[in-house]
């Protein structure tokens, strides 16, 4: 068990990290959905491995559990209003797509106009981690950035009332 001040400092330490913001998108059963993501990360060089962690009390979720593919965004600081949209509503209650520009990619998934880089992964493997589940994915098409990115970074977007708690 993990005492209060262990736990405050290690939140105050993940706190204060400013990583990068992500854009998870899916599609399954007719049904598109997407969501900020701030725990995501590569994990492996060879093969390609990224993972993202989606909130269990989430919609991108609940339509992701069921997914076999997912796309990924990373958004220039010049689009910070689509990362406010993504994360701070709800597809429970808001059409998203309906408010920004978007076309269909590789799959069907939904990709974002805007984005400054995106990816799309095979979901191979699925795995609890406490109020989140990891997808692990296997990148196989996208766009990478065009520019030097600048990030939406966790700073940027830390003010949010999510559309679901953590």
């Amino acid at each position: 068990m993990t005492s209060e001040p262990e736990e405050n400092a290690f939140h105050a330490i993940a706190g204060d990290v400013d990583y990068p913001m992500w854009v998870v998108t899916a599609r399954e059963a007719g049904e598109r959905t997407g969501c900020l993501v701030g725990f995501a990360s590569q994990a492996s060089i060879d093969p390609p491995r990224f993972v993202v962690c989606l909130s269990m009390a989430n919609h991108t979720y609940r339509v992701a559990k069921d997914a076999e593919r997912l796309a990924v965004h990373i958004l220039g600081r010049d689009h910070i209003e689509l990362a406010r949209l993504f994360g701070s509503e709800t597809g429970d209650e808001v059409d998203k797509f309906a408010q920004c520009a978007w076309h269909d990619g590789p799959d069907g998934l939904p990709i974002l106009d805007a984005a400054a880089g995106w990816f799309c992964g095979r979901v191979v493997d699925r795995f609890p981690l406490g109020d989140h589940v990891g997808f692990l994915l296997a990148p196989y098409a996208g766009e990478s950035p065009r520019t030097p990115l600048n990030p939406v970074s966790f700073t940027d977007v830390r003010d949010l009332d999510p559309g679901h708690p953590a």
